[in-house]
Formats: structure tokens, sequence, C-alpha cells
């Protein structure tokens, strides 16, 4: 499945949409945070995410209710994988450190840490 980026407003109607799993687009907007954009401006971004493939619709006489295509789980991976290639040269040691450093990690969280990696080790071992 080749995965894109999605913009800043694609994003936003796709995470709601992971939420409720199908909507129309005014259940969409309810969703959203004041000031509620305009009916038409969501209609054209779900248009959007449908000709890239990341929603379909159904059809119920004029109206159209809208689900994902893609999991949360599939994007996650993606920006993911596209955050380590881009930003940490795809080394796990490069964002653990970046972590460390930046969010001033306790060391209680460095030892749970430590110990996710050996449970980690240890389910790969075996």
């Amino acid at each position: 499945m080749n995965v894109k980026e999605l913009t800043k407003a694609e994003e936003q109607i796709m995470q709601i949409l992971w939420q409720l799993k199908e909507a129309i687009v005014k259940d969409i907007i309810e969703q959203m945070p004041d000031p509620k954009p305009a009916y038409n401006t969501v209609s054209t971004v779900v248009r959007v995410l449908e000709g890239k493939g990341f929603i379909d619709h159904k059809a119920y006489g004029n109206s159209h209710v809208y689900f994902p295509l893609i999991s949360d789980d599939q994007y996650k991976k993606f920006t993911f994988d596209k955050m380590m290639k881009n930003y940490f040269s795809n080394s796990y040691q490069s964002l653990v450190s970046f972590i460390v450093d930046e969010k001033k990690i306790s060391v209680k969280e460095l030892d749970e840490l430590t110990s996710l990696i050996d449970n980690l080790k240890s389910k790969k071992q075996s």
C-alpha cells in the first residue's frame, strides 16, 4: 500500500474518521473545534482524501457516509518510518538519545525504557 503524507487539515479529518469509524461531513464538522470550518471546506478535504485513497464512501440517497481505508496504525508506521529516515538516519540510538536529551527523561522512565527493551529482546530471541 502506497501511503502518502497528509496535510494538517487532512490529518485532522482522518483522526476524526478513525475515531468515529464512519461519518457524514456534518458528523466530522461536529467533532472539530470552534470556530468550525465551513461545510464546503470540509467536504473538499474529504473528497481530496478519497482521491488519495485514504477513505471511501457508501451512498445512501443523496448522503455519503465516509469511512477510512487506511488504519491509524498504518499511518503511524508511515510517519514514524519517514521521521526515522529524515531526522535520525534510521538510527534508533539517535532517536533515543534525542528523546533523553530533549524530553529530560527521569531515571524511573529510563529504567522503564530499559525494561521494555529487555522484554522486546527476549521476545525476539524466542
